[in-house]
């Protein structure tokens, strides 16, 4: 990446007079729909814009991403949303996107073993539970979706897939989220890649902001001084909270950065 294609830092933030220089920002529940549906490009658009007003102006702090999701994934949102220079923290942790040199960095306390267990274990769901189906992409963990719904899979797949683990002496645990289950290495989690990003921006937390909508986001709220949940939000991150927005998704995002 050369020339004019290659991405510019944010202004300073002693330059401007902006009380925070970065937000990180979870995607399912909040930038788009947790169930799959379409999201609002007109939205999206409109934070897009506020991301290139904060690399441009200085005045207003730029949007990064948080998720669970796999990196192709968050690759094409942050695109979407117009991420340009701040780390992006994807696969809960495991992994970092750096979009100035556009280099995928896995968490160095993952290893050979961590990875093979993830490939295995995902093979092992699927042939255990007929109906079970992987989310493709990941490749340090696994998160299992089933077609009888969640429902169905935090009360016959959870218990089973937990004694699993067990059973195999593996360092993962499994956690349900709205829609599935998933399955990670206990190294790593949105706190540490959310460690990694800061350390690597060099970004102070006490001028740092967040948005999430369920405790999975929890890691994001204690590691920024000003944390926000949309509407859709679970009542438990909601306590959690500075500011619940009376919007939804992303018309929360919006809410929630013009406060900032």
């Amino acid at each position: 990446m050369t020339g004019s294609d290659a991405p510019t830092g944010p202004r300073r933030s002693e330059d401007t007079q902006r009380r925070f220089d970065a937000v990180f920002c979870d995607v399912d529940g909040c930038l788009s729909p947790e169930f799959f549906g379409p999201a609002d490009p007109a939205t999206l658009a409109k934070v897009s814009e506020h991301n290139r007003r904060a690399h441009e102006t200085g005045d207003v702090p730029p949007l990064t991403l948080c998720t669970g999701r796999p990196l192709p994934f968050a690759d094409c949102m942050a695109r979407i949303v117009g991420v340009r220079s701040l780390p992006i923290v994807c696969e809960g942790g495991a992994w970092l996107l750096d979009p100035t040199t556009y280099q995928w960095e896995l968490d160095p306390g993952l290893t050979d073993e961590h990875l093979a267990f993830a490939r295995d274990f995902g093979r092992w769901a699927v042939d255990a539970f007929p109906g079970a189906y992987l989310e493709a992409g990941k490749t340090a963990s696994v998160t299992i979706f089933h077609a009888e719904g969640p429902a169905f899979l935090r009360e016959r797949v959870l218990p089973s897939v937990e004694r699993e683990i067990g059973a195999r002496g593996a360092p993962f645990h499994a956690a349900m989220t709205w829609t599935c289950i998933n399955v990670e290495a206990t190294c790593v989690s949105k706190a540490t890649g959310l460690d990694r990003a800061i350390a690597r921006a060099g970004l102070d937390p006490a001028r740092l902001a967040g948005i999430g909508d369920t405790m999975s986001d929890l890691p994001i709220r204690q590691r920024v001084a000003y944390f926000g949940c949309p509407a859709n939000a679970s009542d438990a991150i909601k306590s959690h909270a500075d500011y619940v927005s009376p919007h939804e998704r992303a018309d929360a995002v919006l809410d929630i950065l013009s406060r900032l």
